[in-house]
Order: C-alpha cells, then sequence, then structure tokens
C-alpha cells in the first residue's frame, strides 16, 4: 500500500470515529444495582395523624419510637376534641390516621364513607375529678361537686369528656348518700364549657375554677392538679378507636401505624401514660 493510500485510509477512520460519535461518560446512565433499586423503593412517607387532646403526650412518644422503627416514615401530629378532629376529617381536612377518645366518632367516619375499613380499638381510659394544688374549694368528694356556688370546667357538650362526664354524673346521683337532684346541682355549678380535655386541665392548673371531670391519663400527667378518687361502681369506662382515612393516598402504611399502636409495642406507649388495654 503506498503511503498516499495508506494516509487516506487513516484519514477515513477519524472521520468515522467522530461522526460515530461514543456518548460521552458523563451522559451514560449509571448501571441499576440492587441498593440503588431498594433505595428508589424505600421513598419517603409521611403520615398524618389526628388524634384525641388526651393522646398528646402518647402521640409525641410514638412518633419518635415509630419513625425510628421504620425507616423513611414520618408523623405529623395534630391534637384537638375528637369531635372537632372528625368534623374536619368530613370537610376534607387532609389526614391518613385519626384517633379518637371514643368509639362514637369513628363510626360516624365509618358510616359516613369516610374511613377505609371498620374503627379498631386500642385503649381504655377512667375518670376521674381534679382540683387545683391545695384543693381550695374544699372537695372532698364527688358529692361536693353539688355544693351551692361551685365553679365546675367542664367540656363542650358533643366533646367526648363531656359525654362520659355525664354518664359519671349519673351514676353518682343513683350512690348512697347522695341527693336526687345530683346532677341538676351539678350542672348548675358548670361555669365554662371548653373546646377539648386539655383545656378543662390547663384552667383548673391556673385555678380558674374549683373542679373538673378529666381522664385518669390527663390528671397524672399534671403536676400542678390534686385528684379525687371516684367510686369505682359508678366510674366510666372510655374506649378509645381508631380508623384510616379513606381520603388518605398512604392507606396501608397508614393502617400499619395503627396496627402497631394497638400492637405490644404501641400498647407499651400507652402503659406508661397510664392508658388502659381496650376491653375485650
Amino acid at each position: 500500500m503506498t503511503s498516499g493510500r495508506r494516509l487516506s485510509v487513516v484519514a477515513l477512520a477519524l472521520v468515522l470515529a467522530a461522526c460515530g460519535g461514543t456518548t460521552p461518560a458523563s451522559s451514560v446512565a449509571p448501571p441499576t444495582t440492587a441498593s440503588s433499586q431498594a433505595a428508589a423503593s424505600a421513598a419517603s412517607i409521611e403520615l398524618t395523624v389526628l388524634g384525641a387532646a388526651s393522646l398528646k403526650g402518647v402521640l409525641d412518644e410514638a412518633k419518635t419510637a415509630y419513625e425510628a422503627a421504620n425507616e423513611g416514615v414520618t408523623l405529623t401530629i395534630s391534637t384537638d376534641s375528637s369531635t372537632a378532629l372528625e368534623t374536619q376529617i368530613e370537610q376534607g381536612a387532609p389526614a391518613d390516621v385519626f384517633l379518637s377518645a371514643d368509639t362514637t366518632n369513628p363510626r360516624k367516619l365509618v358510616d359516613g364513607g369516610f374511613a377505609a375499613g371498620g374503627p379498631i380499638d386500642f385503649a381504655g381510659n377512667k375518670l376521674t375529678i381534679i382540683v387545683p394544688k391545695g384543693n381550695p374549694g374544699g372537695i372532698a368528694s364527688p358529692a361536693d361537686l353539688a355544693k351551692p356556688h361551685l365553679k365546675v370546667i367542664a367540656a363542650g357538650d358533643e366533646v367526648p369528656i363531656t359525654k362520659y362526664a355525664t354518664q359519671l354524673v349519673k351514676n353518682l346521683a343513683g350512690v348512697a348518700g347522695y341527693p336526687a337532684d345530683f346532677a341538676t346541682k351539678y350542672a348548675a355549678n358548670v361555669a365554662t364549657k371548653e373546646d377539648n380535655v386539655k383545656s378543662v386541665v390547663s384552667k383548673i392548673e391556673l385555678g380558674e375554677g374549683d373542679a373538673g371531670i378529666v381522664y385518669v391519663t390527663d390528671a397524672a400527667a399534671s403536676d400542678k392538679v390534686d385528684m379525687v378518687d371516684v367510686p369505682a361502681e359508678a366510674n366510666v369506662p372510655a374506649t378509645y378507636a381508631g380508623v384510616v382515612v379513606k381520603a388518605s393516598r398512604n392507606q396501608e402504611p397508614a393502617q400499619a401505624f395503627l396496627d402497631w399502636l394497638a400492637s405490644p409495642a404501641g400498647q407499651a406507649i400507652l402503659a406508661k401514660f397510664g392508658f388502659l388495654p381496650p376491653a375485650p
């Protein structure tokens, strides 16, 4: 081969290499690996949990425990009266899980088509009477709730604690030694009706009332109130239930959290705050 022909062949090879175009290394997609697939599948999940005001301490601790055990899951907690939260969900408030201080509000969501599946009972509670530290109103027993001029702090009529408290007052009216008009006299002493049970506790802590009926767990969580025991035969058991919200885009993870709360791990946190297991 002549030198001129060799030069032509070399030139042609160079042109073909340039035109054939080798894709730059920076534009080549990296190979898919098992680790990259796992990272993609472990996308972060954010769950919004709306819970009864009396569950605030529990949910704060549950958030830490659950997120630590479930990488990629983040819980956003909001607490208020169960009735207010139920209404918000019906009105379209974003939520994945609803945890109520009763069974009535979760059932309303189920019956109204706002829940995915049925309610799950996850905790129990009982009632007690709280008074400011030092008991300035001199309340020695629940019978004193009917004393003239006593200032009772209660919650709104639709708040679960009020429904339980109303039943407790009726039960006390039937206890030996209580006046037949105990319920009427108690009602006359109700000075304010708060948005939720935490607000009842706050007012008693501040000395803005002489007494209030709350959950045992709320009383135990405060060092600014004293408790007046309620006769066991008159006490009212409270059952807490939860549902997964139908509008949730994360129904399976939401159900997993609700199941966890009802599991031994969740029950241990609830017990730490004084909650009882749900009634069988």
